[in-house]
């Protein structure tokens, strides 16, 4: 590493199974903690998750127009044998979102 003044600090929490884990760890790498962490810090991608809002703000609309529907269809005045197909892809369409938010 470069000769730089470190006169910042970082407080960290930590569990003691974790403090020893990166202790450990940078004195397998022969580097101080400072070094080992910074280290760390540089290598690391972060991924953004994807930005859902439009999508969401889509599929509101949508579901607000199912339940028009819906609501048409209970009332008897239209007749639709395969509605429920609709909604079931309705469901496996917000699932999917649901994933997507989830894995980042």
């Amino acid at each position: 590493m470069d000769n730089r003044k470190r006169n910042k600090t970082l407080s960290i929490r930590l569990t003691e199974a974790e403090k020893n884990k990166i202790i450990n760890k940078a004195k397998k790498s022969k580097m101080t903690v400072t070094d080992y962490v910074v280290s760390l810090s540089d290598k690391m991608e972060i991924k953004l998750p994807p930005d859902l809002s439009p999508v969401v703000v889509e599929m509101k609309r949508l579901g607000n127009n199912l339940n028009k529907i819906a609501m048409k269809l209970n009332s008897g005045v239209v007749y639709t044998p395969d509605f429920k197909s609709v909604l079931d892809n309705q469901k496996v369409i917000y699932e999917m979102i649901y994933k997507l938010s989830e894995k980042n």
